[in-house]
């Protein structure tokens, strides 16, 4: 295309290539119908994908950085098209992913009462608080981008960039960098590595290596330090849990594991925190804070690169602002290897009696389908790579408890908001970010019935082009709408348990589907939808009534265990002493 005839739409285009965006997520309308046209030429680079709803679209952008690393984009049109994007960009905010949402606006009348007009700089003051710019003209739209970019990736934040359509039709004469007005603007600009100061990692050192009772808390931060949790944890003995969204760093199957924290956690993670002497922090911004240690009751070292998280869940004694990775290589070049071996041997105990608690709660009866057994013959069957979306209910309890996850398998969920709807979206990202494996998507009814029933119209839409084409679909059906996912209903509240096909609706669109009503064929189900040439929905009809059970937060802990192995412990020593003085003697 000449540079005489390009638009502002195209302008953008070509930025969001120079950006290596492979794909944007939107609802076409007409304040934004400029730029789809203009993705829709693109040839592919990037890919416009249009979502049945603006609120699955960010959802999707949000999955992308969740699932890939880089950075989601996300489109609207203005007014109602722009309100629906505010909840997909508060998870991206409260997960700290980055995003950059593209609006287009187009108020033709005085500002102040058009129609659909909404003021969006207030609209998205608070969701894209680092970033939200309106564009004048076309001269200015590739540095407001590549700003919006840079801020989202530097902040891992949603970003905002509002574009009328008349910028957007507009042509763009060439670009003379040093006009008035006029930016320059480089894409991908790299982030700095951090690390702290020698002076804080020698303190830290010293506080972890004079602790007695030493666990680690791992959050999603830190991803890709799993080598070095690991090898710390052996140098101290320490034990270890995980936030829900740190839940995929380690290997579960570590037999000092104790699971994940929190409401929907193991009793084996609250009882790690209720024991230990000595805590440290890695990556995570955990909200359920009452299954801490009680203040006071260890001393803390917490490793997070945004020093502004450091202290804000727990008191901390030595903060750690840096990359997880290196600071924990560099803390483990001042820590000697003295693991504390008895803690070590406790929360193994604690661990393997989870373990077997567990299996006992997934095999007890219900009716007609225990949900933790669903969980659980998952487990055993996931494909030893792929992705895994989790939505909002009760599946996120057994989806922490009772799902496995191998390592190299990534699992996303909406953790800090927690919104209902976001599992299929992610999965549709996930799946187009590495179409040649596997995608399992957790739900339950309700949030099917929030969105997943449209969004399963996109998968029927596009799973021919994916190179593995399974994108198994767990529904579980407990006819349960309340909200709180175990068969009691606020009071005043007339339960609403209307069924809906799921299964059958997947069979409608020409998808796979399976319906399960007894727990004896769960397994075979599982087994038939993981092999089968299509996406599937896999409805399990479960009971509601089954306990969540979230575990006492720290109340049942470790402290009394370790304290009567230290003082088993002096009492051998005694006798050992002594022993020695009656040989001597002899």
């Amino acid at each position: 295309m000449a540079e005489a005839d390009r638009t502002g739409a195209d302008l953008l285009v070509d930025r969001l290539r120079a950006w290596r965006v492979p794909r944007v997520f939107g609802y076409p309308g007409e304040a934004i119908a400029p730029v789809v046209r203009a993705l829709g030429a693109a040839g592919g680079d990037p890919e416009f994908v249009p979502a049945r709803h603006e609120a699955t679209a960010a959802f999707m952008a949000t999955g992308h950085a969740k699932f890939t690393g880089g950075i989601g984009v996300c489109l609207a049109t203005h007014g109602p098209g722009a309100l629906h994007l505010l909840n997909g960009l508060y998870d991206a905010k409260l997960d700290s992913k980055p995003v950059v949402a593209i609006v287009g606006e187009d108020v033709g009348g005085p500002l102040g009462g058009a129609h659909e007009e909404i003021g969006l700089s207030r609209l998205f003051g608070d969701v894209c608080n680092q970033f939200v710019r309106h564009v004048r003209s076309g001269a200015q739209l590739p540095a407001l981008l590549d700003q919006a970019f840079r801020t989202a990736a530097a902040t891992r934040s949603p970003t905002c960039v509002v574009l009328p359509r008349a910028v957007q039709q507009a042509r763009v004469p060439d670009l003379q960098p040093h006009a008035a007005g006029v930016q320059t603007a480089t894409p991908g600009e790299p982030l700095a590595r951090v690390l702290p100061h020698d002076a804080d990692l020698d303190a830290a050192a010293s506080l972890l290596t004079v602790g007695h009772r030493v666990a680690i808390l791992v959050g999603q931060g830190a991803r890709g330090a799993d080598d070095e949790i690991v090898a710390l944890a052996d140098r101290l003995g320490a034990g270890v849990a995980t936030s829900l969204l740190g839940k995929p760093v380690l290997d579960e199957r570590l037999p000092f594991h104790t699971g994940v924290l929190g409401e929907v956690g193991t009793p084996a993670a609250a009882q790690l925190m209720g024991g230990a002497d000595t805590l440290l922090l890695v990556g995570t911004n955990d909200p359920w804070t009452d299954y801490f240690p009680v203040p006071g009751q260890t001393r803390t070292v917490q490793i997070d690169i945004d020093g502004r998280r450091i202290g804000n869940r727990y008191p901390v004694d030595v903060p750690l602002v840096g990359d997880a990775a290196d600071t924990l290589r560099a803390l483990l070049a001042r820590v000697p290897d003295l693991p504390n071996r008895q803690w070590r041997a406790t929360v193994e105990g604690s661990v393997d009696r989870w373990r077997q608690d567990a299996a006992i709660r997934a095999a007890a009866p219900a009716e007609p389908v225990n949900p933790q057994l669903v969980l659980r013959e998952l487990s055993a069957r996931l494909p030893q790579a792929g992705a895994v979306a989790v939505d909002v209910g009760s599946v996120i309890y057994w989806y922490a408890r009772h799902l496995e996850l191998p390592p190299g398998v990534n699992a996303q969920l909406c953790g800090t908001l927690g919104s209902m709807g976001c599992a299929l979206s992610y999965a549709v990202a996930a799946k187009l970010a590495r179409p040649d494996e596997p995608v399992v998507a957790l739900l339950g009814d309700g949030a099917m019935q929030l969105n997943g029933l449209a969004e399963l119209i996109t998968v029927a839409h596009r799973w021919r082009d994916w190179t593995d084409p399974r994108l198994v679909v767990l529904v579980l059906n407990n006819r349960d709408q309340s909200g709180i996912g175990d068969g009691r209903m606020p009071a005043g509240v007339v339960p609403d348990r209307r069924d809906v096909p799921y299964a059958g609706w997947a069979r409608l669109l020409g998808l796979h589907g399976v319906r399960v009503d007894r727990p004896d064929l769960v397994g075979a189900a599982w087994d038939e939808a993981l092999a089968a040439d299509r996406p599937c929905v896999f409805e399990a009809v479960v009971d509601p009534a089954v306990p969540l059970r979230p575990p006492e937060p720290a109340l049942a802990d470790l402290r009394w265990v370790a304290a009567a192995g230290d003082a088993a412990r002096r009492v051998r020593d005694r006798v050992l002493a002594t022993a020695d003085e009656v040989e001597d003697l002899a």
